[in-house]
């Protein structure tokens, strides 16, 4: 059984580093997002033990024409953990609230290695592959909420 539920940016940390940023520092797992007025953070916890997390804040793309945009950031999920529906149920959560406040659209800069994972939440690419140094190659992916 899933719990989802809002959690403080700093509980956020060690599941970035763990699983996004593990050849960098806890330092760089902070993100000058995470206390922004309107952010917000959601994670999954499975027998007490957080398991999932993401991270959302105002950011409009230039490349939309839509006004009211959020921003999904370090979406993590422990590997042992990948197949309990954690991710799907953060993000599930995320829109529901996104939802409510009229927000248009969500979108990400997704690593490519879990473009297909988005796809199947829903989201689409958008544009061509860049780098994102030091992590990797990226994409722009994006979802329709309204």
């Amino acid at each position: 059984m899933l719990e989802v539920r809002l959690i403080p940016s700093e509980m956020t940390y060690s599941l970035r580093h763990i699983v996004l940023r593990p050849h960098q520092t806890m330092e760089d797992c902070k993100y000058d997002t995470d206390h922004e007025e309107d952010a917000f953070h959601v994670g999954a916890f499975h027998r007490e033990k957080l398991i999932s997390i993401a991270s959302f804040c105002v950011e409009n793309n230039p490349d939309f024409l839509i006004e009211r945009q959020y921003r999904l950031r370090a979406m993590a999920t422990l590997e042992e953990n990948r197949k309990l529906g954690a991710g799907r149920a953060v993000v599930s959560y995320a829109e529901n609230l996104l939802k409510k406040q009229g927000i248009a659209l969500l979108w990400c800069k997704g690593r490519t290695s879990v473009q297909e994972y988005y796809m199947r939440l829903g989201f689409e690419a958008h544009g061509d592959v860049f780098e994102y140094p030091p992590i990797g190659p990226h994409i722009v992916m994006y979802k329709k909420l309204v």
